[in-house]
C-alpha cells in the first residue's frame, strides 16, 4: 500500500475551554522555555536563544517580522519563534538506524507533529525504486542521481524548483541561477501559495511588490488597520509593536471573521505589569467580517471617504496627490456611486453602522497604515479586495509619507528575499539582462510554472524532476490527493530539510532527502566561517549567522549542496564558479551586486549590524508603473454564491504551528486542547444543522461539480459569522481545489471553500 498523504484521522482526547482574553504574559514564556529544554536541553538551547535575532546572531527560522533598527531587548523573540529553534536544536535524531525501523508506511501512519518531533535528519537517504525504506548514500551520489535524471528530462522544462521562505538570499541566488542555466523558469515558490496576490495587486498599481512603511512607522502612526491576519499565532512579535501604537496614541481596527485573542489585548512578558497579569488592549474597533466579505467592507469604507469628502470638500480626499500622482479617480468614484449600501452590508455580513465606525477612525487618523496577510490574499478576488486597499490610501493621499502606507505581512522568515533574489517563474526582462551578462549564458525568456501549475504539469505527467529547497510542498498545497498523485508521477523527488515531514513518505519513483545546515548552526567553509542574509518583511537585509555545533558532521548548508547539485548537471557547460561560491559567501555577493539593483557594495553592507533597507520608490512618490503612475482601479463585486445547507469555510493555523510544523497539539489562544482534527462553527449553523458541541463530522467541499471530503472531525462552537467556518491546515487543505485560485495571482483560495457539514 502507498503511504497516506493525509495525516491519520483519529481523533485524540480533546479538552476545550474558553478563548483567552490576553495574549502572551507569563504563559508564553513558561511554554516557551519547556520547549527549548525539552529538545536542545538547557545549555544548547540557551546558546541558541540567547543569538536569536540579535545583531551578529541569527535571524529566526520562523516569521519575518523585522527587527528593531536601534537597541533591542535581550529577548528579541516570541513563543512561536522560541519554538522553531527548539525544534531546529533538538538532541534527538534521524539516521540511517531510524530509517531502517520505520517503512514510508509506518511512517505515514503517525502524526505530522511526530514526524517533527522525531529529530535532526543527518545524513542524504535515498529511496530506490519500489523500495520500502530509504538508505544512505553519499553526497557525491546523491548529486549524480539528481543529475542523471535532469539530464534525462526531455526538456528543462521537465525540471521543477520549488523554494520556501526559509532559503537564504545566496542560497536563492544561486538556486534560480543553476534552474536558469538548466534551461527553465520552472521556480514555483511558497509566495504563490501565500502573498503572490499581494505581489500582483501592488506591482499594478503602485509598480512595486512590497511593503511601504518601516517598524517605527507601524508603531507611531494615529491609525493602524489589521486586516485578515491574526498576529498573535502567526506574528507574535508584532504584538511588542502593536502595543506600541496604542501607547502613542494610535487606533487599532480589527477586521476578521474571529475576534482573535492576539488582538484584543497583549500582556508583554519583559514588563512588570505583564508579568503581573496586566495587560493592553489592542483593538479599538473590531469587525467581524464575512469570510471573502472584505471587498464589500473596503468598498463601504471607500464609500464613506466620498461621502465625507463630498460634505466637505478638499478635507478627506487629496485632491492634489491624486491629480499629481494618480489616474482612475473618476472611474472608481462613480463605480463606488453606483454599489448600494444594501450590496455592501449583504456581502459582508456587517451593518452600515458596522463599517461607518471603522471608516470614521481611518478618515479621522492624520496619518493610517493598513496590514494585511492570508486573510486576504487566499479568495478567488484577492487581488481585487488588495487594490481596493490600495485605492483607500491613494484617494486620501496616506501612502508615501512617514506613517502612512501598506505593509503586507510577509509569513516565512525570507519569503520576500528569494523573490528578490530571482525566485519567480516570469521575472523581468532587465533582470534576465543582468543574469545573462553576469554568467555569460542566455537565460530563457518563456515564463515557467507557478505552484499549483507545477503540480498539475507533475500530475499531467509532464514534469519528471521535483527538488524542493525547504519546506512540506505536499503538506502546504492545495488538494492534497491531487498533489499526492501528481508527486508520485515523477521520476525523482529531491527535498533539502532539516527535519522530516510528510512530503518525504509520498515521492516519485525514486527520492532524496538532502539535510541541510539549520539557521542556528556554525558552516564552516575552506575560507572559513560564513555568514548569509535575508530580507524581512519591510525590506531591510541583514545577516545570518549561526554558532552552534551542527547536528551532524554530515550536514551541508543549502548553498553547498545547490552548488554541488549544479557542478554535476552543468559541469563544463557552465561557467559560473560554483566550487568558488561553495567555498566562500563573499563571492555569491559580489554576483548579487552586480544583478539586482539595490545592492551596491553588498558585502560591506550586509557587515553592519542592523543591515541596511533596500530602496523603494513609493516612499518618494515615485510609481513604477506602466503609465508612471499610481493606479486607482474598478473592482466590481464578485461574492460567491451559496446554496441553503452550505457555508464557506477557511484554513488557518492553530497556535503550536508554524506554516505545516507542528510543535504540538494545543491551540492555547482559542481554548483547544489536545486536538487537531476540529471545525470552528457558529452556534446557529451548527443548531440548524442538528450538531452539537464536540460531535463528530464529515466536511466535504464542493467546486465546479466536484466533491473533496475530509472525514471525522469535532464541531467547535465558536464566535464567527453565521455562514463561515474554519479548520486547521494540513489537516484541512484536502478541501481545497486544485482549480479554485484567485484571479491573476493564481494563489489557491484556501480561505472561501464552499463546503457542507454532515453529522457521521
Amino acid at each position: 500500500m502507498l503511504p497516506d498523504a493525509e495525516p491519520p484521522r483519529k481523533l485524540e482526547n480533546l479538552e476545550r475551554s474558553a478563548p483567552k482574553d490576553k495574549a502572551v504574559g507569563s504563559k508564553a514564556v513558561t511554554n516557551s522555555l519547556k520547549h527549548v529544554n525539552r529538545q536542545a536541553g538547557a545549555n544548547r538551547g540557551a546558546q541558541a536563544i540567547y543569538r536569536l535575532n540579535q545583531k551578529g546572531g541569527f535571524d529566526c527560522p520562523s516569521c519575518a517580522w523585522p527587527d528593531p533598527d536601534g537597541k533591542r531587548s535581550s529577548f528579541e523573540f516570541c513563543e512561536n519563534g522560541a519554538k522553531a529553534v527548539a525544534t531546529e536544536t533538538t538532541k534527538k535524531k534521524v539516521g540511517p538506524d531510524f530509517f531502517a525501523k520505520h517503512s514510508l508506511k509506518a511512517l505515514s501512519e503517525q502524526s505530522d507533529f511526530w514526524l517533527n518531533d522525531a529529530g535532526r535528519i543527518t545524513e542524504p537517504m535515498v529511496l530506490e525504486k519500489g523500495a520500502t525504506h530509504y538508505t544512505p548514500i553519499s553526497w557525491d551520489a546523491a548529486a549524480k542521481l539528481i543529475a542523471e535524471e535532469l539530464k534525462s528530462c526531455e526538456t528543462p522544462n521537465e525540471g521543477i524548483f520549488y523554494t520556501s521562505g526559509r532559503a537564504s538570499n545566496e542560497a536563492a541566488f544561486l538556486y534560480q541561477l543553476f534552474a536558469r542555466q538548466f534551461g527553465t523558469n520552472n521556480l514555483p515558490d511558497c509566495s504563490n501559495m501565500c502573498h503572490e496576490s499581494s505581489g500582483s495587486a501592488l506591482s499594478q498599481t503602485i509598480g512595486v511588490g512590497k511593503g511601504t512603511v518601516t517598524l517605527e512607522e507601524i508603531e507611531t502612526t494615529d491609525c493602524l488597520l489589521v486586516i485578515g491576519q491574526n498576529p498573535g499565532t502567526n506574528h507574535p512579535r508584532m504584538l511588542t509593536s502593536l502595543e506600541q501604537t496604542v501607547l502613542n496614541g494610535g487606533k487599532i481596527v480589527s477586521v476578521n471573521p474571529l475576534l482573535e485573542t492576539g488582538l484584543r489585548a497583549f500582556s508583554h512578558p519583559q514588563k512588570l505589569k505583564g508579568i503581573l497579569g496586566g495587560a493592553t488592549q489592542l483593538a479599538s474597533l473590531h469587525v467581524p467580517v464575512r469570510l471573502n466579505g472584505d471587498l464589500p467592507f473596503l468598498k463601504g469604507m471607500l464609500k464613506c471617504v466620498l461621502e465625507a469628502e463630498a460634505n466637505a470638500p478638499g478635507t478627506v480626499v487629496d485632491q492634489a496627490f491624486v491629480s499629481g500622482y494618480t489616474q482612475g479617480y473618476e472611474a472608481c468614484q462613480a463605480e463606488n456611486e453606483s454599489v448600494s449600501w444594501d450590496d455592501l452590508t449583504t456581502q459582508s455580513g456587517l451593518s452600515e453602522t458596522e463599517i461607518r465606525k471603522a471608516a470614521d477612525i481611518f478618515i479621522n487618523a492624520q496619518e493610517a497604515i493598513t496590514c494585511w496577510a492570508m486573510g486576504l490574499t487566499q479568495h478567488h478576488n484577492a487581488v481585487e479586495t488588495i487594490r481596493e486597499v490600495i485605492n483607500l490610501h491613494l484617494i486620501t493621499g496616506k501612502i508615501g509619507r512617514a506613517r502612512s502606507g501598506l505593509c503586507p505581512v510577509r509569513g516565512h522568515s525570507n519569503v520576500q528575499g528569494d523573490r528578490t533574489m530571482g525566485i519567480w517563474e516570469k521575472m523581468p526582462e532587465p533582470f534576465l539582462k543582468k543574469l545573462d551578462e553576469e554568467f555569460e549564458f542566455t537565460a530563457p525568456r518563456k515564463h515557467g510554472y507557478d505552484t499549483v501549475e507545477a503540480i498539475e504539469a507533475m500530475h499531467a505527467g509532464k514534469g519528471r524532476v521535483f527538488i524542493g529547497l525547504g519546506g512540506n510542498f505536499l503538506s502546504a498545497s492545495p488538494d492534497t490527493h491531487y498533489t499526492a498523485a501528481a508527486m508520485r508521477r515523477c521520476k525523482l523527488t529531491a527535498h533539502i530539510s532539516t527535519k522530516l515531514n510528510r512530503g518525504h513518505l509520498v515521492t516519485g519513483e525514486r527520492a532524496l532527502i538532502l539535510p541541510c545546515l539549520g539557521r542556528t548552526e556554525a558552516d564552516i567553509r575552506k575560507s572559513g566561517p560564513q555568514f548569509v542574509t535575508v530580507e524581512n518583511s519591510m525590506s531591510v537585509v541583514h545577516s545570518s549567522e549561526g554558532r552552534l555545533e551542527p547536528a551532524s558532521p554530515h550536514l551541508l548548508s543549502e548553498t553547498a549542496i545547490i552548488c554541488r547539485i549544479a557542478k554535476a548537471t552543468l559541469g563544463n557547460a557552465s561557467r559560473v564558479p560554483w566550487q568558488l561560491f561553495e567555498d566562500n559567501y563573499d563571492h555569491i555577493r559580489n554576483a548579487i551586486e552586480k544583478v539586482i539593483p539595490g545592492f551596491k557594495n553588498f558585502n560591506e553592507k550586509a557587515r553592519k549590524p542592523s543591515g541596511f533597507y533596500l530602496p523603494n520608490a513609493v516612499k518618494q512618490r515615485v510609481f513604477n508603473t506602466e503609465s508612471g503612475k499610481a493606479e486607482i482601479t474598478v473592482n466590481t463585486l464578485k461574492p460567491i454564491p451559496l446554496e441553503d445547507d452550505q457555508l464557506l469555510l477557511q484554513t488557518f493555523r492553530s497556535h503550536d504551528q508554524f506554516n505545516t510544523t507542528i510543535y504540538g497539539t494545543n491551540d492555547r489562544y482559542r481554548g483547544i486542547k489536545s486536538e487537531r482534527r476540529v471545525i470552528f462553527m457558529n452556534r446557529e449553523d451548527m443548531k440548524e444543522r442538528s450538531i452539537v458541541a464536540e460531535q463528530p463530522v464529515d466536511i466535504t467541499s464542493h467546486f465546479q461539480g466536484e466533491t473533496r471530503t475530509a472525514e471525522l472531525f469535532l464541531a467547535i462552537p465558536y464566535d464567527t459569522p453565521k455562514g463561515c467556518a474554519a479548520a486547521y491546515y494540513p489537516e484541512a487543505n484536502v478541501l481545497v481545489p486544485i482549480g479554485a485560485r484567485a484571479e491573476t495571482s493564481q494563489t489557491p483560495s484556501s480561505k472561501s471553500v464552499v463546503v457542507t457539514v454532515c453529522a457521521r
